[in-house]
């Protein structure tokens, strides 16, 4: 009802115990009429950042007073968060089974059920996600920037990188754009771990876009920085097997030539230095030590202009630097 909020347990297919399992999803209906949005996190059950920030965005107080509805569902692969897995039982990916199926697979069911009864409810999404286990991933949102009302909410939300990203077959965010629905991704920090500053981006990040559809009172306070579109990214890959000792921060902005780390075998033999190919940022990063020849090692956002880049991202942690105290949601910092 209006004014109203509920936790409704969606019903999923019990486990093979027999034990009933259940997909809750917090739903926050204002007063008045206004836009629906959902938010939804753990797709991949190992991906944990965006069910913190799920449970500090339905703790804030401005949520009194949105106007239209807020869907909030911070577990939906609730198989693989049980295992601490990005997949669910028969090893499927739930984010590349959409939209699913009846009476298809596991997955595809689950997508089919998560499509019927919660997207297709939506009128914007966002998606969160981390980087995959051993990963790191600096703040981002990807979306599909050729469509107007996708790339102002991408936008609003104020991440310091917006990726400039084709749709992926099977993804969530490919079946939501083509029932139009504008969808972004969310992407921060690692699997299986809290980052406090992806956290506060991401509860940040997402009031924003409340605000910029019109579920919440526009904020006058001016931006700090201008969010940086990437049209091109890509991997540095190892050249050998062998200890990899990297020496460039995530979120660092570098210059072609820049030595960004070393790979030498276990025995202190045949060291290679790792230099940047090209100016740019370091949006992605291994932090696993062991690698693989042709393993990926980082990923770097390409800019001619490392300075305004530079510039977006101090003043991105300058914002949202734990040491300042509690954030938005008003809670402690963890470290």
């Amino acid at each position: 009802m209006p004014g109203s909020r509920e936790i409704i347990e969606l019903p999923l297919p019990p486990l093979s115990t027999h034990s009933a399992l259940h997909m809750p999803a917090h739903v926050i209906r204002g007063k008045k009429d206004g836009p629906c949005l959902l938010v939804c996190a753990a797709l991949h059950g190992d991906e944990i950042n965006g069910i913190e920030i799920i449970r500090r965005l339905v703790g804030l107080r401005q949520l009194d007073k949105i106007r239209g509805t807020l869907i909030a569902i911070p577990i939906v692969n609730v198989y693989g968060f049980i295992h601490l897995s990005r997949y669910l039982p028969d090893r499927r990916d739930l984010n590349r089974s959409f939209p699913g199926s009846e009476s298809g697979s596991l997955a595809g069911r689950l997508a089919n059920l998560f499509m019927k009864e919660v997207v297709q409810k939506a009128n914007y999404g966002i998606d969160l996600h981390t980087a995959a286990i051993h990963r790191d991933n600096y703040p981002q949102v990807r979306a599909t920037l050729d469509d107007v009302d996708t790339r102002r909410i991408a936008e609003a939300f104020h991440a310091p990188l917006i990726i400039d990203a084709a749709l992926r077959p099977g993804t969530i965010r490919e079946a939501a754009v083509k029932m139009n629905i504008p969808w972004l991704v969310y992407e921060a920090g690692e699997a299986l771990r809290f980052d406090e500053i992806s956290i506060r981006a991401g509860v940040r990040g997402i009031v924003n876009v409340m605000r910029e559809v019109g579920m919440l009172r526009k904020s006058l306070r001016k931006k700090s920085f201008t969010p940086r579109i990437v049209k091109s990214n890509f991997w540095i890959r190892a050249p050998q097997s062998g200890i990899l000792r990297l020496t460039a921060a995530l979120g660092a902005p570098v210059s072609k030539g820049d030595i960004l780390g070393y790979l030498a075998d276990p025995y202190g033999g045949r060291e290679v230095q790792i230099t940047a190919p090209d100016n740019g940022i370091i949006f992605g990063r291994t932090n696993l030590p062991l690698v693989h020849e042709g393993d990926a090692m980082l990923h770097l956002a390409r800019f001619r202009d490392n300075a305004s880049i530079s510039e977006a991202v101090d003043a991105f942690q300058s914002e949202l630097d734990p040491v300042d105290g509690a954030g938005l949601s008003g809670e402690e910092p963890l470290t």
